[in-house]
């Protein structure tokens, strides 16, 4: 019997996530839909509005797939990127148990 759930993938980012980066990290992030996914950004030193933006897309697509899209840890660097152009993460922290 299958279960239920899906095994949990996870991703980790590169230091850079830049214009360059954007469309393989779509890319990467479409290759896990369907699963539950724990992104881990504690590396990111850069990163920029458009990587960003596709993280955020993929928290609402795997939302709507009824599907977990965490962030495990995050950089300062990432923090307070996000802090700066008004994107609010603290709902896709994992939560300890």
């Amino acid at each position: 019997m299958a279960s239920k759930k899906a095994a949990q993938k996870s991703l980790s980012l590169p230091s850079v996530l830049d214009l360059n980066e954007a469309s393989a990290l779509r890319g990467k992030l479409m290759g896990l839909r369907g699963t539950s996914l724990v992104v881990d950004a504690s590396s990111v030193e850069r990163v920029g509005a458009l990587c960003l933006q596709v993280l955020m897309a993929a928290a609402k697509i795997w939302e709507e797939d009824k599907q977990s899209f965490t962030f495990a840890k995050v950089s300062d660097a990432f923090t307070k990127t996000t802090q700066l152009i008004g994107i609010n993460i603290d709902h896709l922290m994992a939560k300890e148990i």
